[in-house]
């Protein structure tokens, strides 16, 4: 098979034999690939240190029966700093476990890798609040898997309004009449906050939105609304300081 060139985000690596490593990518025009970078773990490898996770690069592989493999790797950008950094790494980690769960071997989703190199850039930033930038990026991860909810609207009868119930089945807020029993009470300010997250330019985002009780609230809604529509939660999650 002829070699072809790729974008793509390291998601992440494990060690394969004596010196060789197998990345987990995700692409935009392929989605999820996995390849193996060989002899990267010997002393003086021409391109280990650019096949770190999170690394934004451009690859040359080729297709082989069961993976790929890298030929040339050239780093783009390295977010060496997330990497660095204790809480923006456990955000980042959650970041690239949800675009894995999402992402499908062999599907073009290049609104996927825009969407997680947008979110480790502002985690680059050094954000005051970083599990803020996480909350934003899951809930609009969450539009990019086809289940954008409903913030201004009844999500079943479509009455626009600051509906007070949240159903994570129905899709987002509810009115009164079409809330069932067992949906979430939204707290005071946390739809705003939601709003906020799933719009807001990322640099107005760094800094956090709404009061701490709101936007604690927020995320785990976020979270759980997630987590309800890929099936299970994102184990990464727990790790990030709140």
């Amino acid at each position: 098979m002829p070699p072809y060139r790729e974008q793509a985000i390291v998601l992440r690596t494990h060690k394969l034999g004596e010196t060789d490593r197998i990345c987990n990518l995700l692409s935009a025009g392929r989605g999820k690939v996995r390849a193996v970078a060989k002899g990267v773990r010997r002393p003086g490898s021409r391109f280990g240190a650019r096949l770190e996770p999170y690394s934004l690069v451009d690859l040359q592989l080729h297709s082989a029966k069961s993976l790929d493999v890298i030929n040339q790797a050239e780093l783009l950008v390295s977010f060496a700093g997330v990497r660095a950094d204790w809480e923006r790494s456990a955000c980042a980690q959650t970041m690239v476990e949800g675009a894995d769960r999402v992402a499908q071997e062999g599907e073009r989703n290049a609104s996927l890798l825009l969407l997680l190199r947008d979110g480790l850039v502002a985690l680059d930033n050094d954000p005051p609040e970083p599990a803020t930038v996480l909350d934003a990026y899951l809930l609009r991860l969450a539009s990019v898997a086809g289940y954008h909810p409903a913030l201004g609207a009844c999500a079943a009868c479509g009455a626009p309004g600051d509906h007070a119930a949240f159903n994570l089945a129905a899709g987002g807020s509810l009115c009164h009449a079409c809330a069932p029993p067992g949906s979430d009470a939204l707290g005071q300010g946390v739809l705003a906050v939601l709003r906020r997250l799933a719009r807001d330019p990322w640099p107005e985002l760094a800094g956090g939105v709404g009061t701490g009780p709101a936007r604690r609230s927020a995320g785990a809604l976020v979270a759980s609304y997630l987590a309800h529509h890929l099936g299970a939660s994102l184990r990464s999650w727990q790790l990030v300081p709140r």
